[in-house]
């Protein structure tokens, strides 16, 4: 999702078988939270005008947990080319770290039923089966290499969203496989994610197979929240994803290439930042939010927190003149899910699809 050149921004928010040669079993994403043991969204009883529901509200998981059948074959040495292009062979997968900004790659690695190897996370990483898990980021986002060190992993799997990126060669020079991929998170690029995390781990055919069911579920919630959403442009949500963190006076909004602007479109409704030619992120202005006219903020739980609730968030300046501030109506949700893009992304759609379409229908 992060670039490298916006880690200053960020950092202030933020081919040998080993066993058999059959086909692998898909990893199941045992609790994929996609709300399986709610009725479909197709069926609760929508807002009769979600423009004017008053309130705060929180997404919520109806599953929020992410396990999966270890791989029946895995492909070691595995030889990939990551995506910066840097040649790498990865030996041995029996002591995996994945780290990233959004905790997607952990929770891939969780995903494809490798969840027992990983050794570490990060501070985004936080669904039950890895919240236990030693933490190697310090002072939220940032890599402590005596940590990483410490657990001595056989691969690790990054990006280019957590620095220091000093950190990461370091890593590499001591003799570990670094394998960097993709940053971008948005809905469109899940099952690349698990492709590049698969290959590198030597499971390619587990891989291929969770990219296609996560697809699958995705498209099903799309369609689900198709048949709840107003199809009329005019009553459409209009929605701002806005990142605070009170303690140090952050307060960005999230435009387009953020990820935030195609969960918003998913969700059917209109990213306001994107419609006013906002990329990435930016400090918030004033006027611009009051004129953007949001009927909704999106926000993570911990940023909410951080300036004291809703009603915190409404002293911060331009979010008390938009609609969405007029009404409270303010949609949290837990920061290790709600920008995740991971195996959890349909669960995270129908749980924000409830919030802001039905949070008065109980499922």
């Amino acid at each position: 999702m992060l670039s490298r050149g916006l880690l200053p921004t960020v950092a202030l928010l933020l081919v040998i078988v080993v066993s058999g040669c059959s086909t692998p079993p898909l990893a199941t994403t045992k609790a994929a939270g996609t709300g399986a043991d709610l009725q479909p969204l197709s069926q609760v009883e929508p807002l009769a005008e979600p423009k004017t529901r008053t309130g705060p509200g929180t997404a919520r998981l109806a599953r929020a947990d992410i396990t999966g059948d270890e791989p029946a074959v895995r492909h070691l040495p595995a030889t990939i080319t990551d995506h910066q292009g840097t040649p790498v062979t990865v030996t041995d997968t029996s002591r995996i770290l994945a780290f990233d900004m959004s905790g997607t790659l952990a929770a891939t690695v969780f995903g494809l039923g490798l969840g027992g190897n990983v050794v570490g996370r990060d501070v985004s990483t936080g669904f039950p089966s890895a919240e236990k898990l030693p933490l190697v980021t310090m002072n939220g986002h940032r890599l402590n290499a005596e940590a990483i060190l410490a657990l001595r992993p056989t691969v690790v799997i990054t990006d280019t969203t957590l620095g220091p990126w000093d950190v990461v060669l370091q890593l590499r020079a001591s003799g570990v496989p670094v394998v960097v991929v993709d940053a971008k998170r948005s809905m469109d690029n899940v099952g690349d994610i698990v492709r590049q995390v698969a290959a590198a781990l030597g499971v390619p055919e587990s891989g291929e197979r969770l990219a296609t069911r996560l697809a699958g579920e995705v498209d099903a919630k799309k369609a689900e929240i198709a048949k709840l959403a107003p199809a009329d442009p005019a009553r459409k949500l209009r929605v701002v994803f806005l990142y605070m963190r009170g303690q140090a006076g952050v307060y960005h909004l999230f435009g387009k290439g953020s990820g935030a602007d195609s969960l918003i479109g998913a969700l059917g409704a209109v990213d306001v930042a994107t419609e006013a030619g906002i990329e990435g992120m930016r400090p918030v202005n004033p006027e611009a939010l009051a004129k953007a006219k949001p009927d909704v903020i999106l926000m993570m739980t911990k940023g909410l927190e951080s300036v004291g609730g809703v009603d915190g968030a409404l002293q911060v300046p331009g979010v008390a003149q938009t609609p969405a501030g007029q009404h409270r109506r303010i949609v949290d949700m837990a920061d290790s899910q709600i920008l995740s893009f991971g195996p959890l992304t349909a669960g995270v759609l129908d749980a924000l699809a409830r919030a802001l379409y039905a949070p008065g229908d109980p499922g």
